[in-house]
């Protein structure tokens, strides 16, 4: 059976056209992804240590853990004041794979205890889950997802990438969503649908800016609620051509000036075999997306008022106002290429948001040793619900691996289909809605003792604010990314390994930023390494080193050496 997702009905990047193409290649049956097992079971210990993998003998692992460890840091370039702090940390890294339940957790609190006066203690949570649960094998499940992880929150400051000690311009963000989908056959018609819901939490509160910066556009908190229902055929049954019609309705509720994202789709779809192994796909439909808000309360003077929390304090009777309202016809037409089990193409192009958009995916899966997947995307969205399917698209099997020296989860995520990167989600945590259009890839290699994982991906985000809003100064800004970042994991023996990480970003703030309040352009790269060390079964070991440079243009640049040592006992 043939699945679904509501991204596919939403954002384009497929339709049931293409599922039902899948099927009408002959020579290409098609396989499901995310069921390969997690990558990363060579890390030993410590914070840098990878998610729980299932071994071919074993069905579910779970691993709860405690840690405490010393860190030492200096800012190479300002001074060289060292910070230095202890921590104190409980997790779990765990993986289910049964008949029915597809499962896998890794998440972790962390107490720091901080030597200098100037930077008090802190608490970290960082972590990410992802479930489906078969209620009626191959026709109905329940899927889940969740989020836990720290971030920048304005575009216009430092964006810190090793979050240790008192990094300033950063957030906690917790995102989770849950549904039922369905997928059946119907008299010989597959029909999919899916239901979703999910939140969104930013617990960021005021950042202090420059005089005369416009507010901030800081996300607080969103609902949004997700439907879809697909009903289609492969080529042969009652017509010669594969053919779908699908629709659906988002909605997306942020708390912030009651800001309102809706979304409704409906479309038709053909499939057009022109060989085993080569199908021309079309599809033409309507779409209405509106976007509006509510004004702030305005002081004596008609400025906004702001909040002690950073935010704008929302004009509750104030009627909507629209920032983007966009209805009528949509179409695309492209190619899908399925030349084996292991390698699918999809290009499209076509009319959407009032403009020309284009969209595709490619995968090669080869073998269970490497995965490879690239994805060219065009959307509208708000943060919220772009991180719900941010986290949707993650397999159920993956490696989550973390920073060895602040232990906050890496933003790409790898497994045997290939990976996610939620850089491009991430670049800050504005509350307007958005159209980001961009292209992501992922690889991941297994050579011997040797584990790899490499993504990197190019995202623009131009933002939509009405313009007698409060957000005025805001509408139409563009915010852009660059970002790559290399994981590589080797088992030396039984009881050693050794982990690594290179990353580099480069944030850009376009036209618009520089006349409301000044965007800054941020680079930053870093390097860290970690030795993990089994000292028995349950009680390990890890001695970390890193280095970290960042340069916000108009901020002062920093160069930080940092270095971990810790131990940990596996309750195992």
């Amino acid at each position: 059976m043939t699945m679904i997702k509501w991204s596919d009905v939403k954002h384009g990047t497929c339709s049931l056209a293409l599922a039902v193409a899948l099927v009408a290649l002959p020579q290409a049956a098609h396989a499901q992804q995310g069921g390969n097992g997690a990558q990363g079971g060579g890390q030993s210990g410590g914070q840098g240590g990878g998610s729980a993998s299932v071994p071919a003998n074993r069905r579910s692992v779970v691993v709860p853990y405690l840690e405490v460890g010393q860190v030492l840091s200096a800012d190479l370039k300002n001074g060289g004041d060292l910070l230095t702090y202890s921590l104190a940390a409980v997790g779990v890294d765990a993986a289910v794979q049964t008949s029915r339940v597809e499962a896998q957790v890794s998440v972790r609190y962390e107490r720091r205890f901080s030597w200098n006066d100037d930077i008090g203690d802190q608490d970290a949570i960082s972590g990410i889950a992802r479930a489906n649960v078969q209620i009626i094998p191959n026709a109905l499940s329940i899927e889940a997802g969740a989020l836990g992880i720290r971030s920048r929150i304005d575009n216009r400051g430092a964006a810190p990438s090793n979050l240790i000690g008192g990094s300033d311009n950063v957030t906690q963000i917790y995102s989770v969503y849950a549904g039922p989908t369905l997928a059946t056959n119907v008299g010989g018609v597959e029909v999919n649908g899916l239901y979703r819901i999910g939140y969104t939490k930013v617990e960021a509160d005021a950042v202090a800016l420059p005089a005369g910066a416009r507010p901030l556009d800081l996300f607080d908190d969103s609902v949004n609620h997700a439907a879809s229902l697909a009903i289609g055929q492969q080529p042969g049954g009652f017509l010669p051509v594969g053919w779908s019609i699908s629709g659906g309705y988002y909605r997306e509720d942020a708390s912030q000036l009651d800001q309102r994202f809706e979304d409704k789709i409906v479309r038709a779809d053909v499939t057009v075999p022109v060989s085993a192994t080569l199908a021309v796909v079309g599809g033409v439909g309507y779409e209405d997306i509106e976007i509006s808000e509510r004004d702030a309360v305005r002081d004596a003077a008609g400025n906004p008022v702001v909040g002690n929390d950073g935010r704008l304090v929302t004009d509750r009777n104030s009627p909507r106002l629209l920032s983007y309202d966009q209805d009528g016809l949509i179409w695309d037409v492209g190619v899908l290429w399925r030349p084996s089990r292991r390698t699918s193409l999809e290009a499209r192009v076509g009319r959407r948001y009032d403009s020309t958009t284009y969209y595709g995916s490619f995968t090669y899966t080869p073998n269970q040793r490497l995965a490879a997947n690239l994805a060219v995307y065009d959307l509208v969205s708000g943060f919220g619900s772009r991180l719900n399917d941010n986290v949707a698209g993650l397999p159920t099997q993956f490696d989550a691996t973390r920073n060895p020296l602040s232990g906050d989860l890496n933003s790409c995520f790898f497994s045997g289909g290939g990976g996610n990167c939620l850089n491009d989600t991430l670049q800050s945590v504005a509350s307007s809605a958005f159209r980001t259009r961009g292209v992501t890839g992922q690889i991941s290699l297994t050579s011997g003792s040797w584990q790899h994982g490499f993504g990197a991906g190019y995202s623009r985000r131009r933002f939509f604010a009405a313009e007698n809003g409060a957000l005025a100064g805001f509408d139409q800004t563009i915010d852009e990314i660059w970002f790559a970042s290399f994981n590589t994991s080797k088992q030396l023996d039984a009881r050693s390994s050794l982990t690594g990480t290179v990353y580099g970003t480069y944030l850009e703030n376009g036209p618009g930023q520089a006349l409301n309040g000044g965007g800054s352009d941020v680079l930053g790269i870093g390097a860290n390494a970690a030795y993990g060390r089994n000292f028995t079964n349950r009680f390990t070991g890890t001695l970390a080193l890193g280095l970290d440079y960042f340069d916000p243009q108009g901020f002062e640049s920093s160069l930080v050496a940092s270095a971990l040592l810790a131990l940990r006992y596996s309750f195992q």
